[in-house]
Formats: structure tokens, sequence, C-alpha cells
């Protein structure tokens, strides 16, 4: 397994399920994009035009997610923390609710269930958000988890599993008469079977791209902050003047923040993607004002062309998980299955 971010590390429960022994090649686990996902599984909230397909797909993912929890109790006496509060869709001015009306639409028509709420009639959704925010439609399926639970549950049914973990940086992948081969900084291994899950990094030195399959870093960027307490209550998604924001409480005060997308290679914070994020915020929950920085935390979304994910099979035994652009925390069980059901059982 090269790549320990959530879909490399799933894959690899998944694996070790299925009698598999498995090594994760990775020089930090869990620290490249999953670390900056805000952890939302929101299919509802998230339905877009043109994307019925994709919405399916988050759907079967969510369902994916409640056997995923079960297995990493089952392994650990440990379970996955799953928050169903659901996702409440706002709009700040006259042009952001006509864009709450579209997204209704679209999503009423992909089978969404959604509710219309008015904030004089049913206030506590509402809690915090800016007095311009009268209604909103509430996805109730909706939920959250917290990517850096994820990551370290999920190990720790790994390591149960016997899975190995090399705290190492790749340097080239290849095939060796009927072993794949990874030659890493601390030394080489070989395998059946070999699993790229590098995100937006692409495929390491020595293994080839299928035609018309390819992937390209897409930068979000999330802040931490303690303020308000929204924890239990729904996910926020709004638009603020035509761009999008979301917001997700949990426990102690604690919330993150997004979202903001760049076509950029680099991990850097810029002031101006700071700035746009921050005020938006302060429009749509006003109390952030008061509200104590913590961190900012900034990955690179692995976009394919078609903005779909793929497990493409490279040939020799090698396989290439990635596509997940935003939704890599909603589809990693389900990239799990896919790669079962693509090598099968040891």
């Amino acid at each position: 397994m090269v790549g320990g971010g959530v879909i490399g590390q799933v894959s690899a429960l998944a694996l070790a399920r299925a009698r598999w022994r498995v090594t994760v090649v990775d020089p930090a686990p869990g620290r490249g994009a999953t670390a900056a996902a805000a952890g939302m599984l929101a299919p509802g909230g998230e339905a877009a035009p043109g994307e019925e397909e994709n919405h399916r797909l988050h759907q079967a993912a969510l369902d994916a997610w409640r056997d995923l929890v079960e297995e990493v109790a089952e392994t650990t006496g440990e379970a996955i923390a799953l928050h169903r509060v659901g996702t409440l869709v706002v709009g700040l001015d006259a042009g952001d609710r006509r864009l709450v009306e579209q997204y209704a639409g679209v999503a009423r028509g992909y089978g969404v269930a959604l509710r219309t709420l008015a904030r004089r009639d049913e206030p506590a959704p509402f809690e915090g958000l800016s007095a311009r925010v009268t209604q909103g439609v509430l996805a109730e399926g909706d939920a959250w988890v917290d990517p850096d639970e994820v990551m370290a549950r999920v190990r720790a049914a790994n390591e149960a599993l016997g899975v190995e973990y090399r705290a190492s940086s790749v340097r080239r992948c290849s095939r060796v008469v009927s072993r794949v081969v990874v030659e890493a900084d601390d030394g080489s291994l070989e395998g059946d079977l070999g699993l790229v899950a590098t995100g937006s990094t692409g495929l390491p030195t020595g293994l080839e791209a299928p035609p018309a399959t390819s992937v390209r870093p897409v930068r979000g960027m999330t802040l931490r902050v303690v303020g308000p307490d929204r924890y239990h209550l729904p996910m926020v998604r709004a638009y603020v003047h035509g761009r999008p924001f979301y917001a997700v409480g949990r426990a102690e005060r604690y919330n993150v923040l997004g979202a903001s997308s760049e076509e950029s290679p680099v991990r850097a914070v810029e002031l101006g993607e700071l700035q746009r994020l921050v005020r938006d915020g302060l429009e749509v929950i006003p109390e952030l004002e008061t509200a104590d920085l913590l961190e900012t935390r900034v990955g690179l979304r692995p976009a394919s062309g078609d903005l779909r994910p793929f497990l493409a099979d490279l040939g020799g035994g090698w396989w290439w998980s990635s596509g997940h652009y935003r939704h890599g925390v909603t589809l990693a069980p389900v990239a799990a299955r896919r790669l079962i059901d693509a090598v099968g059982s040891a």
C-alpha cells in the first residue's frame, strides 16, 4: 500500500479483513489532504447539477460508513463516532436564496428528502447564524466524522489485524517476475499486489497511467476555531454573495470552517484566500468575531479529468485508487469495496 491517507488506510483494513498481509508505506500517514478535510458525509447537502451519478455514489458511501464503523468497533472495541446531524443549506442575500432554491430543486430531483425550515418556527438549527438568514432547507440524512479520529481508529484496527506501517518515502515501484516491488528510503519490499493511493501526488516513478487517466492537485484550506457552540446542530452550507461556505460544529465549541478551492499544487496559506474565508464566515456566523483561531490546514485534493473517482488496473499486479477530489473521506469505504471486488481474497 503506497500512501497512508484515508483511502489507503481504509483499503488496507479491507484487505487485512480479507486475509491479505498488508504493509502501508508512507512517511506521514494521514497528514495529507485527509488532515485538512472537514469529514462531512453529506450526499444531500452536496447534491449538484449534472452530478446525479456522484450523488448516488455518495449515498452508497454513507451506507458503507455504517459498516466501517461496525468493523472498526469489532476489531478494536473503539467505535468511530458518526454524527447524523443533517445539513442546513442557507443563503445570505436575495441572489444566494435563489441559489438555495436551485439547489433544492436539484436535490429533490435526485430523491433527497429535504425539509424547508423557517427561523421563526424552528429557531434551533439557526442558532448563531446571521439575522439575515431567516430560512433554509435541511438535508436530514447527512452526517460527519472527525478525520483525525478516523485515522487513529482505523490505524488501531489495522495494527490489530497485523498491518505493518513503514514511515518511509517511496522512490520507485516496479514488477519483477511475478512480484510487485517497492523501493523505499529504508529498503525494498515485495508482494503479490500493489495499490497506489497517493492522492494528488500521482504515480510513483516506474508506473504509467492508463490513457485518459490522470489527477491534478486542487488546494483546499480549512480553519479550526473555538467559538460558537453548534455541536449536535446541523452542519451549515451557505451561499455568501455566490461563494460557498460551510461550518461543522464539534464538541467543546470547536468548529471547522471552509471552503476554499484553488487550482494550485502549492500547499500554502494565501492571505487573500484566508481573508475571503474569514469574511464569509463572519457574515454567516457573526459570533465568529470573538472566536479563537487554532490553526489552518491545507490539503491538495486529487481531481480527475471528469471529477470522478477511479480504480485503475496498471498491470503487473499494480492498481491505482485516486480522483476522489473533495470526497476522499466520504468515499473511502466505497473505494475499499471496489478494490476487494477487483482483487478478491488472498
